[in-house]
């Protein structure tokens, strides 16, 4: 068996194997796959010198990028890098799926039937089978690919955008829950100077012990609601902590407002998803249906083996090259239901997208209420403040003409003070609701 380059093998049999290809379908083969069979030719086609159809790089479409995305871990962010690098190579082998490996063999074989001596002989061959036509198969399989590519990146971004949104929640509700224990601060000392109040009026006969265990069990039940409060808070901590390496006294609380309903559905991750999804079902059931219809493929093979030296042959090339072309088309018992299920796979994927529109609009319009409702509160609260404002300066003054006691002006001061506190907490209310919309 005589040394010949690889390469030069490969080039030599591919040529010819193109030849075939220009007989049977044109001298544009490389450019558009069979005419008629669908219009539309495969998008950045090139005929390699190693005689292979691949396709150009597509660029699917990116979404958008979180600009909260910092706040997460290194690892959590590293974790999301993996899953995009995982899925573009996944992206890249399937879209070449249908590519058909080269098969490089060398053999050796020692025979004895000869009495006389051991027989040995070398084969090395290279070959490939490769198909050049699926009826519209390998096209739907490119698009499939890119299209299960994209859904894929939407959904890890949603994955992505979930876990932001729930370690920027955490933050909120550590706000939240500051605020309350503030509230809760201003409440416990209204409670002392009520219970101070009422001992004095209790032991001067003028009230019921009644009202004074009632005052008793009200600043039992803020201070058992501060320590609930704090209990919360270590949670919030910890579970921001799994999230994020960052340190959540450092960081600023971002400002959310509402978009508009049109801008929140043409920018939602799980919507975007389900289309992808759609897509992706559709070019399945067209690459199902074509896997039952007429393909072709083209052989070729290089072969450098050692001829029998018993052969009578005497004409027979240890080198020599064949090639050919086969169309064949499958006939399986399956093949409808498979068709069919492909088309009942479709069909459900657009009717999830459907639903998801709906649930994208109730989902807006509770958070658009919601908003209205923590707007009233506020300015209830707001009111409130004027009053106890008013309240506040009355008692004051009533206090410096010997009406009112320090009790009273102390009160009175908490309870602005409580009404202040309202208002930022129905404020972070209203940042965890437009948070809903993010995530």
């Amino acid at each position: 068996m005589k040394d010949l380059s690889v390469l030069k093998k490969l080039s030599v049999l591919l040529s010819k194997t193109h030849k075939i290809q220009n007989f049977m379908f044109g001298a544009n083969a490389g450019s558009s796959l069979i005419k008629g069979s669908h219009k539309q030719s495969l998008p950045g086609v090139v005929f390699l010198s190693a005689g292979i159809y691949f396709f150009g790089t597509f660029s699917p479409g990116y979404l958008h990028a979180d600009e909260l995305g910092d706040i997460l871990s290194k690892n959590k962010t590293a974790l999301f890098d993996y899953q995009f690098q995982s899925n573009d190579l996944e992206y890249d082998i399937l879209s070449k799926s249908w590519i058909n490996p080269i098969a490089i063999q060398y053999s050796k074989t020692y025979s004895e039937q000869y009495s006389d001596k051991t027989v040995q002989t070398g084969s090395f061959s290279i070959g490939i089978d490769q198909p050049i036509f699926k009826s519209g198969g390998i096209y739907y399989s490119i698009k499939y690919s890119e299209a299960l590519h994209d859904a894929n990146v939407a959904d890890i971004m949603l994955q992505k955008r979930q876990m932001i949104g729930s370690a920027v929640t955490q933050l909120y509700m550590m706000k939240k829950l500051e605020l309350q224990q503030k509230k809760l601060t201003y409440l416990i000392k209204n409670d002392t100077i009520d219970i101070k109040q009422k001992r004095e009026s209790y032991e001067a006969g003028l009230l019921d012990s009644s009202f004074l265990d009632q005052a008793l069990l009200q600043k039992n039940v803020d201070e058992t609601s501060l320590l609930e409060t704090e209990i919360s808070l270590m949670q919030a901590r910890e579970e921001f902590g799994v999230l994020s390496d960052k340190d959540p006294k450092q960081l600023t609380l971002p400002k959310l407002k509402l978009i508009a309903a049109s801008d929140f559905r043409g920018s939602n991750l799980e919507l975007a998803r389900e289309r992808l999804r759609e897509k992706e079902k559709a070019y399945n059931a067209k690459m199902t249906w074509a896997k039952y219809l007429p393909a072709i493929s083209l052989q070729g093979r290089y072969t450098d083996g050692d001829v029998n030296p018993y052969s009578y042959f005497s004409t027979l090339k240890e080198r020599y090259y064949s090639y050919g072309f086969t169309i064949s088309m499958p006939i399986d018992i399956n093949s409808l239901s498979e068709i069919e299920a492909a088309k009942v796979a479709r069909m459900k994927a657009a009717a999830e997208v459907i639903d998801r529109q709906n649930t994208i609009d109730e989902e807006y319009n509770l958070v658009n209420q919601n908003l209205r409702i923590i707007d009233k509160k506020i300015q209830l609260a707001q009111k409130d403040e004027e009053l106890y404002q008013n309240l506040y300066h009355l008692t004051r003054n009533l206090e410096k003409a010997g009406e009112k006691t320090s009790y009273d002006t102390a009160m009175m001061k908490n309870s602005l003070e409580i009404k202040k506190l309202d208002q930022k907490i129905y404020e972070v209310d209203k940042q965890i609701e437009l948070l809903k919309l993010y995530i």
